[in-house]
């Protein structure tokens, strides 16, 4: 291969994800977004994923006609789908039995266990090698699984990891949040795979994450070496998420995401921070893009505080409804102890919402300076929150300005156009090292527009893939 074709031609992408739902967590949201513009610069992209399966938008051309869109496809590879509701952790029936690998998925679980990123990485494993020669390139969503490992004699392609955070930062503040030790052994259990994933990286020639404070947690709790780790932001639909006149703004609404009721989303220290401001702003409530808990801390806080009127839970909109909802609100909140990037701060600001977040993990390389585009509070200070949030709610001034520099700020910095531009980078830098005694560094992502990507099967096709059976 030379090296013109190794930074010129289109490119045919597998890129993985052993969870794909994009209604429900910051994954299936980047797989979403990424794979979408990836295929827009020219590049064939197909999404290989268990469920919830990922869903993938439609492909437009860039708008200033730079490149012909290449070809974006899903193919489903079936996992038991243990945890799929209104059932989870369910036994599955012995018809449904097809393996090894299932009978290791099942068995996992019953000793409780999460076997999922295993389980999937030794399905991919299998499935790429069944089409060797098929991909340039084998892009992992932070699955981080043994059966990824061996690079392209194994794979059929150079291998390039997405490392949004390390998981083993969500296993100790959960582990700091269980009260009893037997809470602390099921943590320790479920949270197993983190074992893995950390030899794993270990191995990996190459690692994206998502901004430069998980980066240093890559370092630090996963032992990967920095020169391997490479900071790619990413950002928010721009276009969806911007600011809309015509949506009125509710009086007193505040709004936040929590896609699970788990101690590094800070949801309890908002709703407490809630029933301190609603001393002085009666009409303040929030309303949370998220499951509604039936047990556990946030929903103890809300029936000891009295505010089952005031805090709202909604799941299952549209991302149009999402945006209105943002819109609509006064202020957008994320009161997260850690963030490895947060989605929901850049979204908030890209409709000029004003924001107010804390300082945990990557949120301020989003929101930026505290009193210039966001106010940033300490994380689990609710008594910060409240603050914070009767201090916007009681200034059209200050929710105007900051509104303002906030969608300034992502447009210069985090859409998703500019993701995907850096993530070929890095893929072209993966496929040079490949060729002995050539190692090559990033380059620019150019697509040639005179050449049409044919697809590798007809767009919008969704193939179940059969483990090789």
């Amino acid at each position: 291969m030379t090296a013109e074709a190794v930074t010129d031609r289109p490119l045919r992408i597998a890129l993985l994800t052993y969870k794909g739902n994009p209604f429900c967590g910051g994954q299936g949201v980047y797989v979403r977004h990424l794979s979408r513009e990836l295929a827009r610069l020219g590049h064939r992209v197909e999404v290989i994923g268990a469920q919830p399966y990922p869903v993938l938008d439609p492909v437009e051309p860039p708008a200033d006609g730079s490149a012909r869109p290449g070809r974006l496809t899903l193919t489903e590879l079936p996992s038991l789908d243990l945890y799929r509701q209104p059932d989870p952790f369910r036994t599955p029936a012995r018809e449904e039995l097809r393996d090894w690998i299932d009978l290791l998925e099942v068995g996992t679980m019953w000793t409780g266990g999460f076997p999922e990123p295993l389980t999937f990485s030794l399905r991919a494993r299998r499935h790429l090698a069944a089409r060797r020669g098929q991909f340039d390139v084998v892009h992992d969503n932070q699955t981080l699984g043994y059966g990824l490992l061996g690079g392209p004699r194994a794979l059929g392609a150079p291998l390039v990891t997405t490392v949004h955070h390390p998981v083993t930062v969500d296993r100790r503040l959960e582990l700091a949040a269980a009260g009893t030790r037997r809470k602390r052994l099921s943590v320790r259990r479920w949270y197993g795979f983190t074992h893995m994933q950390r030899r794993v990286a270990q191995r990996l020639p190459s690692v994206l994450t998502v901004s430069g404070s998980s980066r240093e947690e890559i370092a630090q709790d996963l032992g990967v070496r920095r020169e391997r780790i490479h900071v790619v932001p990413i950002g928010a639909d721009t276009a969806l998420f911007s600011p809309d006149p015509a949506v009125p703004e509710v009086p007193g609404r505040i709004v936040t995401t929590s896609s699970a009721d788990v101690p590094l989303k800070g949801l309890i220290h908002l709703v407490e921070a809630l029933a301190k401001v609603r001393t002085e702003r009666p009409d303040a409530h929030v309303v949370v893009v998220g499951k509604r808990p039936g047990t556990g801390p946030v929903a103890d806080a809300i029936r000891e505080l009295g505010l089952g009127h005031a805090v709202e839970f909604v799941k299952g909109i549209t991302d149009a409804e999402l945006a209105d909802l943002v819109r609509g609100a006064q202020v957008a909140c994320v009161p997260s102890l850690y963030e490895g990037f947060s989605l929901p701060a850049a979204e908030a600001m890209a409709t000029g919402t004003p924001l107010l977040a804390t300082t945990g993990g990557a949120i301020p390389e989003v929101a930026g300076r505290d009193g210039e585009t966001c106010l940033a509070v300490r994380p689990g200070d609710s008594g910060a929150l409240a603050t914070g949030l009767l201090r916007l709610l009681g200034d059209a001034a200050l929710r105007t300005r900051l509104g303002a520099a906030g969608r300034e700020r992502v447009l210069r910095h985090f859409t998703w156009e500019r993701a995907a531009v850096g993530t070929v980078e890095q893929y072209r830098a993966a496929m040079g090292a490949q060729r002995p005694g050539r190692p090559v560094t990033p380059a620019a992502p150019s697509v040639r527009a005179s050449a049409p990507v044919a697809p590798l099967r007809p767009p919008g096709e969704t193939v179940t893939a059969a483990d090789g059976r």
